[in-house]
């Protein structure tokens, strides 16, 4: 062997070691998947690739009205599976159902039930060995159902609530017959909302379940009577 082959033979080891392969003799015996191969010498299929998923949903619904669900696959497949699902204790619960059509878009709808804040996502199952794909939607979906409400403060500032804080026109509050004081309620009308606590009981005429104080109806932009949503 001359020097010639002898110094390209020790170029070789040295890059093999460097690379982390198995040197033989002065041939470098690389990784299968380095000839486009697989262990048994056929040819190596790419790794599956993990879907994503994005979806969108109206923050704020009604019990038991229709809702539309969408959102779409990063990969752009049609035919895959989609499932709307909602938190239920531990885990989740299936509430629609959905396939991605041309482009990886998926609609479903779904009919929220109950009130309060759900926490809703898409899940897509894995294909050829992907892992499965989700997405929560931040700050999930607010549930309520309509009411009737009035307000009430004018001749009433200065004095205690039954709840026993004084009632001033910056006072933030609700007034309900039956809820403990300090149940925070999140109420909405014509694209507002706000979170205020119960302070004080009433109203007792009429069919109204809430009297909103001034400063809360003036961040609703409330009138004197009429519906509004609300979580409980």
């Amino acid at each position: 062997m001359n020097m010639t082959m002898t110094a390209r033979s020790r170029g070789l080891r040295r890059s093999a070691l460097a690379a982390g392969v198995l040197v033989i003799g002065s041939v470098a015996a690389l990784p299968s998947a380095a000839y486009g191969q697989d262990a048994n010498g056929g040819a190596a299929s790419a790794a599956p690739q993990n879907e994503t998923v994005s979806v969108s949903v109206k923050r704020h619904a009604l019990s038991g009205q229709r809702v539309k669900v969408g959102g779409k696959v990063g990969s752009g497949a049609d035919g895959r599976s989609v499932l709307i699902q909602q938190r239920a204790g531990k885990g989740w619960k299936t509430v629609a159902r959905s396939s991605t059509r041309s482009g990886g878009r998926f609609s479903a709808y779904w009919r929220p039930q109950g009130t309060g804040r759900k926490s809703v996502r898409a899940f897509v199952r894995g294909a050829d060995g992907a892992a499965p794909a989700q997405r929560v939607l931040k700050g999930g979906v607010t549930v309520y159902v309509p009411r009737v409400a009035s307000y009430y403060g004018p001749g009433l500032y200065g004095n205690r609530t039954a709840c026993g804080q004084t009632l001033t026109p910056s006072t933030l509050g609700v007034a309900n017959r039956w809820l403990p004081c300090g149940t925070r309620v999140t109420f909405r009308y014509r694209g507002r909302s706000v979170t205020v606590p119960v302070i004080d009981r009433g109203p007792y005429s009429g069919s109204r379940i809430w009297d909103l104080t001034y400063a809360t109806k003036q961040r609703l932009g409330f009138g004197s009577t009429g519906v509004v949503w609300s979580t409980r």
